[in-house]
């Protein structure tokens, strides 16, 4: 009951007119509007800021995007190891069957709907998956998994169901609905290519990529292929949700899922373990 009372709350409204407006809100730096925003947040959510860089916000938003402290992160250096790239609960996980992931226990979509790319989709059939959940209060950048280079990226416009178990349980295929972004990253270890999808939802729809100018956002307009040819160290930021959302790690076949269903994870702690 309380999962049906959830999923409507969250889902059942104007969410793309929601998600507007929420970007637009959360903007303000006038301290009459942030701060009692800030404390509402922090009554209602497991805010910690403990360890983020800065004392102040000026907004809402300022806070959503927040960096951490120095050292806050230790990333693993085994080579032999792929790192979580973001602050998640690991939710489904595994093996792909065929060409089908799973969102939730009985819940499967297509690897072909969610990655628009039939031949990309075949080389991904029986590869290892897991999905990274970034609650709302949690820190929103996420990192490179590896010493790795950033090849094409594909944009996906879209919806903005939110991406919580209620959501996942109900909404047949919702990664492939809402906006999202492939991202092909190639493991300077092996050889190895790996997909990076961040998926956003509600209150969520932009995806700051560090090396893009634009933010990939409900506003965008630019070309959905977009060429690009970024180096990144093991743990160097790549960009960043404007709120929480998911990220969704798929893996070639040989790699280990290291970390357990329902777990937490932290950037810079071990999610895979590499052929």
């Amino acid at each position: 009951m309380t999962d049906g009372l959830n999923f409507l709350l969250t889902n059942r409204i104007p969410r793309l007119a929601l998600t507007r407006f929420m970007g637009w809100f959360s903007r303000i730096e006038q301290p009459l509007v942030a701060r009692p925003a800030l404390a509402a947040w922090r009554a209602f959510a497991d805010l910690r800021l403990e360890e983020a860089k800065q004392a102040r916000f000026a907004s809402v938003h300022d806070c959503f995007i927040r960096e951490l402290k120095p050292g806050a992160r230790p990333i693993d250096p085994d080579p032999a190891v792929l790192t979580s790239p973001c602050d998640a609960i690991v939710g489904a996980g595994g093996t792909v069957r065929g060409a089908r992931a799973f969102q939730a226990k009985g819940f499967p979509y297509s690897l072909h709907d969610l990655l628009g790319d039939p031949a990309l989709a075949a080389r991904f059939a029986d590869a290892t998956y897991v999905t990274l959940r970034i609650t709302s209060s949690m820190y929103h950048r996420f990192h490179a998994p590896h010493d790795c280079r950033v090849g094409p990226l594909t944009y996906f416009s879209g919806d903005t169901w939110n991406v919580n178990p209620a959501a996942l349980a109900r909404v047949p295929g919702l990664f492939c609905k809402n906006e999202r972004a492939l991202i092909r990253v190639r493991l300077e270890h092996g050889g190895h290519e790996i997909l990076l999808v961040p998926v956003a939802a509600i209150l969520v729809a932009s995806i700051r990529l560090n090396f893009l100018a634009a933010p990939l956002d409900l506003r965008y307009r630019g070309p959905n292929s977009i060429a690009c040819n970024a180096q990144f160290a093991k743990g160097e930021e790549m960009g960043r949700f404007e709120h929480g959302s998911t990220i969704l790690v798929f893996a070639p076949r040989g790699f280990r899922l290291l970390a357990a269903e329902g777990s937490r994870v932290r950037v810079g702690q071990p999610l895979m373990r590499l052929p």
